[in-house]
């Protein structure tokens, strides 16, 4: 069986490293299996460092198709037209696209209209906003595959609300979990430590990167603002892009002393700051969904969770973008005075094998 995965930002490539490794598992152990690795975007594309492969101890992509627009439905056009080619020149068995983004939705097309199988994985992710683009994407998506693999009942019960068969909808658990369990004693300690003379265990990690949010400067400084006086002396550790990192304020800088801005870190150095934080504040799913799986108290800067999982049973809390609740939720972080939380169902780290053997039997 030939599984050709889709890559089309760099988040996609941790959810896809645990099942590269799991291929190679059951290959080794004598399944007929290989796997192509294709990123839609450029071979030069700087956020795909060595450092991440490294990390995630995974090969560079077979191939790059190459497509930079930013333009959505210029680069759906690129790329449909890019991975058509590439499935002529690779035939394989299945397509496997990951999340919601645009090149999940022009890949998914392209394989079936060229009738590959598609496999979407997190599927059933839906706010049913069709204002969103990526609803519309994983509207497509999830109604194309053959295989939609879920990180728990709550995406189910959006796929049976869709209308798509039980038939081809398994839950298998949430893939970021494999990630973490096959790094955890690989984490590094961030050179932060070192040179800022940074508690362990004495700092709260803040990540920003939702547009809309970041985009709104004034907003932002608030509620860094009123985050950095609510945990004081404790530190607020923010590694952030340039685009967030250029949205704090000088203003904000001088009346926070407590704030430590730095750079985005390498996968290894991020999960070892949210393993030892007191409680991470974010904008971000992905870290939301990673803080339940690690049992750290999390606040999430919006009003909608892809898992409400993550909130039902894990350790995350909604916020929306209210500075005074979010300093509010902070304030109890630091006094130890969070929800008890626990694990999902099947967000165990084994997410990666039930994908592969799934596909295997069918």
């Amino acid at each position: 069986m030939k599984i050709s995965i889709v890559a089309g930002a760099r988040p996609n490539f941790i959810k896809i490293a645990p099942l590269v490794h799991a291929i190679e598992r059951f290959r080794q152990g004598g399944s007929d299996l290989s796997s192509r690795l294709i990123y839609t975007g450029s071979a030069h594309d700087a956020s795909l460092g060595e450092q991440l492969f490294e990390d995630l101890r995974i090969s560079r992509p077979d191939t790059c198709l190459g497509v930079t627009c930013t333009n959505q439905n210029e680069r759906a056009a690129a790329i449909m037209t890019a991975f058509e080619r590439e499935l002529a020149e690779y035939p394989t068995d299945i397509v496997l696209v990951v999340d919601d983004l645009t090149p999940t939705m022009a890949c998914a097309i392209v394989a079936k209209k060229m009738e590959v199988k598609v496999a979407h994985l997190i599927a059933g992710t839906r706010s049913f906003d069709m204002t969103k683009p990526k609803e519309v994407n994983s509207m497509i998506a999830d109604g194309l595959s053959d295989y939609l693999f879920t990180a728990g009942y709550g995406a189910n019960s959006n796929l049976n609300r869709s209308g798509a068969s039980l038939s081809n909808t398994f839950m298998v658990g949430n893939i970021l979990m494999d990630a973490i369990r096959e790094n955890w004693d690989r984490m590094l300690q961030p050179d932060i430590f070192r040179d800022t003379r940074l508690d362990e265990t004495g700092y709260i990690l803040f990540t920003a990167n939702r547009p809309m949010l970041v985009g709104n400067k004034t907003l932002l400084n608030e509620i860094v603002s009123a985050i950095c006086n609510a945990i004081r002396p404790m530190r607020l550790v923010a590694p952030l892009h340039d685009f967030a990192r250029n949205a704090i304020s000088s203003h904000t800088l001088h009346t926070c002393p407590n704030l430590v801005v730095t750079t985005p870190m390498r996968c290894l150095e991020f999960w070892y700051l949210e393993k030892n934080a007191k409680g991470i504040i974010t904008d971000s799913g992905n870290v939301a969904e990673e803080a339940t799986f690690i049992g750290t108290p999390c606040i999430t800067m919006n009003n909608y969770v892809e898992h409400k999982e993550t909130v039902t049973i894990g350790s995350n809390e909604l916020a929306g973008e209210n500075p005074a609740l979010i300093a509010e939720l902070a304030g109890r972080i630091v006094n130890g005075k969070w929800k008890a939380c626990g694990i999902p169902e099947r967000w165990d780290g084994r997410t990666a094998t039930r994908i592969i053997q799934t596909l295997i039997n069918m």
